[in-house]
């Protein structure tokens, strides 16, 4: 489960860049230049709509999972949702950011698949890394989702107060303010 709920996060918040291509090009972000909102409030209320959307699709798997004989501990599954939530507001906030940068359809969806692949198989979530050649597990320790998924698993064992959980819990407040921050530059520079 807990990979299945990172693909899901990593997945759908990465091409909602798709949306604010579309805004862009209808001029809803030119109108945005002249409006005294804050451009941070503006990335925030996307990725918090962004983060609404997938928390709901998180718990609709995770039911789906119990009724095919999930048994996980509540707070290991509310455990995962906030690192859903926090993994959204990170890579939406990355995907809006490169949305704005690319502003064609064309060239966001490569782009995207060519950065977020990777990223999928260097977390170790169809394959433990530990199977793998040392130089892949040297390279996957840079991934942030490693860290993420370990420790959404460490939870769904019902490990809440370990080093990994830590290690995790920091890389995906880490990720989300990072990434938020990012974001919100752009959008600030698109609108100067």
């Amino acid at each position: 489960m807990p990979g299945l709920l990172i693909q899901l996060a990593l997945f759908g918040s990465t091409f909602v860049g798709f949306a604010i291509i579309s805004d862009w090009r209808s001029g809803v972000i030119e109108r945005f230049r002249v409006t005294p909102v804050n451009r941070l409030a503006i990335m925030a209320g996307r990725v918090l709509r962004d983060v609404v959307t997938l928390v709901v699709q998180a718990a609709v798997l995770v039911l789906v999972g119990v009724a095919f004989g999930l048994r996980a501990p509540l707070p290991a599954v509310l455990i995962g949702f906030v690192f859903i939530m926090f993994v959204a507001i990170g890579l939406a906030s990355v995907s809006y950011a490169t949305g704005l940068l690319v502003k064609s359809e064309d060239a966001f969806a490569p782009l995207i698949n060519t950065i977020v692949v990777p990223l999928l198989l260097l977390s170790g979530i169809f394959l433990p890394l530990t199977l793998g050649p040392g130089w892949l597990q040297g390279i996957a320790r840079i991934s942030p989702f490693r860290y993420i998924i370990d420790a959404m698993r460490e939870a769904y064992l019902g490990h809440y107060f370990n080093t990994i959980m830590v290690e995790g819990m920091a890389v995906a407040v880490g990720l989300a303010v990072v990434c938020l921050w990012l974001g919100s530059r752009v959008l600030v520079q698109e609108n100067a």
